[in-house]
Formats: C-alpha cells, sequence, structure tokens
C-alpha cells in the first residue's frame, strides 16, 4: 500500500470513529444500552467461593409454597446444619410465623427480591424499591439480616449489580442447580450434586420442590461422610478484601503484597 492510500485509510478511519462518538448520544435507548455493556466492565455475581476449607454453602429459593418446609427444617435439626433461604416478598407475607422458625433454628433468609420481577427490565429506582422493600420485611419478621441477594431467574446486568452494591448487597448465584425445579427425581438430584461437589461450591435448590427434602435427607450425611462441611453462605462468602473473578464468578479473598511475600 503507497503512503497516499495509506493516509486516505488512517483518515477515513478517524471520520468513522468520530461520527461513531458523536452519534452514541443519538442511539435509540436499547442499541445504546448494548454498546455500553459491550464497552463497559462486565460485573458478575457471586457464582462460587474459592476457599482452602472443605465447606459448601446449600441455598433453598422460596417465592410460593411452605408444604416442605417443615420436613426440611427436621432435617436439618437432624443432621445439625445450618443453610440459607432467599425469600420474596409474597413468600415472607403469607408465611411470616414459618419465616420466624426458619430464623430461630438458626438458618438465615436472604433476599429474593419483593415480587419477583425480570429486574433487568426495570429502572434502577424500581430495583431498589424491590431490594428495600423486600429487606425491610424480613427485618422486621426476623431482626437483622445478611445483605445477600439474589436476582429472581438468576437474571443480572450491571446495573442490577451496581444498585445491589449500592444497597450493600452481595449478589449471589450458584455453581450447582440441583434441577429440583424439573422434578427429576430424588436419586437425579442426590447424584448430580453430589458429583459436582466441592470447596466453595453454592448448591441451588427449591423450598417446595416436590424432591428436595428427600434429596437432602439423603445427600446431607453422604456430604459429610466426604468430609463436607455445610454452612450458611454468609459464613463461606467473604465480606471484605476480595474480587470477583469476571470469567468464572469465582469470590477470592485479595491477597496483599505483604501476605504474598
Amino acid at each position: 500500500m503507497n503512503l497516499y492510500l495509506s493516509k486516505k485509510l488512517t483518515l477515513t478511519l478517524v471520520l468513522i470513529l468520530f461520527v461513531g462518538v458523536f452519534m452514541l448520544g443519538n442511539l435509540s435507548p436499547d442499541l445504546s444500552r448494548t454498546v455500553s455493556l459491550l464497552t463497559s466492565k462486565r460485573l458478575v455475581p457471586i457464582y462460587k467461593v474459592d476457599t482452602p476449607e472443605k465447606k459448601l454453602a446449600i441455598t433453598l429459593d422460596g417465592m410460593w409454597g411452605a408444604k416442605y418446609t417443615p420436613k426440611l427444617l427436621e432435617i436439618f435439626k437432624k443432621n445439625d446444619v445450618e443453610i440459607t433461604f432467599f425469600f420474596g416478598g409474597n413468600w415472607l407475607e403469607d408465611y411470616p410465623d414459618m419465616a420466624k422458625k426458619i430464623v430461630a433454628n438458626g438458618h438465615e433468609i436472604g433476599n429474593h427480591t419483593y415480587s419477583h420481577p425480570h429486574l433487568n427490565s426495570l429502572s434502577k429506582s424500581e430495583i431498589k424499591e424491590e431490594l428495600t422493600r423486600n429487606q425491610e420485611l424480613i427485618e422486621n419478621l426476623v431482626g437483622e439480616q445478611p445483605k445477600l441477594f439474589r436476582p429472581p431467574f438468576g437474571e443480572y446486568s450491571n446495573k442490577v449489580i451496581k444498585v445491589a452494591n449500592e444497597l450493600g448487597f452481595q449478589t449471589i448465584q450458584w455453581s450447582i442447580d440441583s434441577l429440583d425445579w424439573k422434578e427429576p427425581g430424588t436419586n437425579f438430584i442426590v447424584n448430580r450434586i453430589l458429583e459436582k461437589a466441592g470447596p466453595g461450591e453454592i448448591i441451588l435448590m427449591h423450598n417446595n420442590g416436590v424432591h428436595t427434602a428427600e434429596a437432602l435427607e439423603i445427600l446431607i450425611p453422604k456430604l459429610k461422610d466426604k468430609g463436607y462441611e455445610i454452612v450458611k453462605l454468609s459464613k463461606l462468602t467473604y465480606d471484605d478484601n476480595y474480587y470477583i473473578e469476571s470469567h468464572s464468578g469465582v469470590q477470592k479473598k485479595q491477597v496483599s503484597t505483604k501476605e504474598s511475600d
């Protein structure tokens, strides 16, 4: 390529870039949002925790029904384990006494939003309202609770995580989906979790799953036999001096320069 063509190509590229930057402010909201997502740092929730200890967390999501909750509490008490429930507003309003019993038994309740909406479709103020309204409900029922938040449908974006961060929440996903919501049968659930179990795993199950209680009755002793300690999520995640890998969602402890020397 001769010098003339090279200079002409450079000027053309500069012009295209200039026009692109100028037009960005005039894009449709959807297109502008897409460009913004492509050019901004991707934020991710906590999917798993990097820990040297052989411990993991079982989490149960709940929005509808409490048919199996008493049985679940019996299983947890029998096996001396404490877990984390994520409840939405309608569940808490329908079963306030059960929520109190859950916490009285040593378990914790995380925030699953008030009305279980698709958060990506909401504005920042609407997301904030969903979280603060439900957290106030949790705290009024059972007292101060950990700032753990799981978005409905596992749906999140930079906007969702930023609002959660501003409110002091850790946004939580999962590393093992039990698929209990598909009602695949007790043995399927047990085997699926045992095959994937490892230190720092966050297991997703559901409070009103048809086979969940039966699966946990088998699963918990098996996990203990393998040397795992089952802990509440707030006892697994790091509260400070940590970072989350953007490509994996693994929460890792920040190692200081002095510690690494």
